[in-house]
């Protein structure tokens, strides 16, 4: 297989992948309203202590994170394999 047709196989498998995307997100933002306290006004307020530490985690190299953090950031790709796979196996 060339690499034109790599790229064409993968290029296909992108809105596959940018629906996994979506959902990945929509699922983080699920958690992230279940966590925090809705307002009257419709606005939410996180506690402070998941602000801090998904503050540091932003502000974190991937290669600095804990074990554990780095862990499950590769759960989160390996999602995106059988994708990939399927892509290029055709």
């Amino acid at each position: 297989m060339d690499t034109e047709e790599i790229s064409s196989r993968l290029e296909a498998a992108v809105e596959k992948l940018a629906a996994m995307e979506h959902e990945r997100w929509a699922h983080w933002q699920r958690y992230v309203h279940s966590v925090g306290e809705w307002q009257s006004d419709g606005s939410l307020v996180i506690a402070p202590d998941l602000v801090a530490r998904w503050e540091r985690q932003i502000a974190t190299p991937y290669a600095n994170l804990t074990e554990a953090e780095r862990e499950s950031d590769r759960e989160q790709v390996r999602r995106y394999l059988p994708v990939l796979k399927a892509a290029l196996a055709r």
